[in-house]
């Protein structure tokens, strides 16, 4: 009995823990517009948190080049480019990594959250993160 009860509760936290978690699919919204810009899948790797752009909602977007980006990113495709890296799990948040805005090619400190299951709060910043720029964005369900 007490073997069943572990085992429901261990399937029970896990399913919590991944509704918790920032690993997955996130639309980008762009600032402007409202509207999806590109999907991020955001997966984590030795203990550090990183996402790649995996999707473009506009077509001519699509063999576009970081070409203001620096160092190993210059000139890479923005399809499957690493635009969050190396991000540490540190309490509810997610910090001491970059993340890169290939339309200006520029690479910000950043932290992220969560705000609810579905809702993730992405802020980019120079030097302090009074001095940034929050975006929202939304889990791909």
């Amino acid at each position: 009995m007490n073997g069943i009860l572990l085992s429901i509760a261990l399937f029970v936290s896990s399913f919590v823990f991944s509704q918790h978690s920032i690993v997955g699919k996130w639309k980008t919204i762009d600032d402007e517009t409202g509207k999806v810009v590109s999907v991020v899948e955001i997966y984590e790797a030795k203990g550090k948190y990183w996402g790649k752009i995996v999707e473009l909602t506009n077509p001519k977007d699509r063999d576009k080049t970081c070409v203001e980006c620096s160092g190993t990113d210059h000139n890479k495709p923005i399809l499957g480019l690493v635009v969050i890296k190396g991000l540490t799990k540190v309490g509810n948040e997610y910090t001491n990594g970059k993340i890169l805005d290939p339309k200006h090619g520029k690479l910000y400190k950043s932290i992220i959250c969560l705000e609810g299951k579905d809702r993730l709060k992405v802020r980019g910043y120079i030097g302090v993160s009074l001095i940034g720029r929050t975006q929202y964005w939304e889990r791909v369900k």
